[in-house]
């Protein structure tokens, strides 16, 4: 069997507090080509036209705040008036998140002012709760600590990646779908709040051997990338691409 290759290219790495690194956003690259954009922040689609010259073939939401799933509009209009396009955007939305990205993006009654569009007419729908299929892949969707329950969730590619999205320290998830060879990309901050792990957090919660397989991402400012770098920290950083190999054997 031939080896896939597979990266995370990160296109931002900041939180809402940090647009100056961009959205949070990451795009699972297959054999070089982009397969999967996760989270669309305001300026992800065009940072995404800016690396690839073309649109996502697919899209992954983690949870329905504005720094992840505002740019699901300009991704509307370029999609649909992009003659090059044959299929719609494939967007795989955890089933409990459906209900909140209509509130807070499909909120006209059409997305044109001359009507006769609506807005899910761009996109494939795809609603998720265990995970999904892509490109032959099973990617797991698993709930995360953010905000409230229910509300976020990561995603995991077996053996490859887990990309926690926002979150707390989740150490009881990582035992159990983290605890091969995957690469954990994780939310992280100096310091931690009720919503957002800190790195302190993190060394208190996960052991060594896990902390060393983890690459953090979403904090405020380079300054905050800096300061956790000095503690030891695996900083990922905008247009980073991260290798994810399978492990050995």
């Amino acid at each position: 069997m031939t080896a896939v290759d597979m990266g995370l290219r990160f296109l931002g790495v900041g939180g809402s507090a940090g647009m100056d690194l961009g959205s949070a956003s990451a795009v699972l690259e297959i054999d070089g080509e982009p397969a999967l954009l996760i989270d669309c922040g305001q300026e992800t689609p065009q940072r995404f036209l800016d690396t690839y010259g073309r649109l996502p073939p697919a899209v992954f939401i983690t949870h329905a705040h504005m720094d992840h799933v505002s740019g699901l509009e300009p991704l509307f209009f370029a999609a649909w008036f992009d003659d090059t396009t044959v299929e719609p955007v494939q967007l795989f939305v955890p089933v409990e998140v459906v209900p909140l990205v209509q509130q807070r993006v499909v909120i006209e009654r059409s997305p044109l002012a001359e009507g006769g569009v609506n807005f899910w007419d761009a996109f494939h729908l795809v609603p998720v709760a265990q995970g999904f299929w892509w490109r032959k892949h099973w990617f797991d969707v698993l709930p995360v600590r953010h905000h409230r329950p229910g509300f976020a969730f990561g995603l995991r590619l077996a053996d490859r990646f887990l990309y926690t999205g926002d979150t707390r320290p989740i150490p009881e998830l990582l035992a159990a779908h983290a605890g091969g060879h995957e690469l954990v990309f994780h939310d992280c901050r100096p310091d931690g709040n009720p919503s957002h792990s800190g790195w302190d957090d993190l060394q208190r919660e996960y052991p060594p051997e896990l902390l060393a397989r983890i690459r953090v991402y979403h904090y405020g400012t380079a300054a905050d990338a800096a300061r956790m770098r000095a503690l030891g920290a695996d900083i990922v950083v905008a247009g980073q691409a991260c290798a994810v190999g399978p492990g050995p054997g």
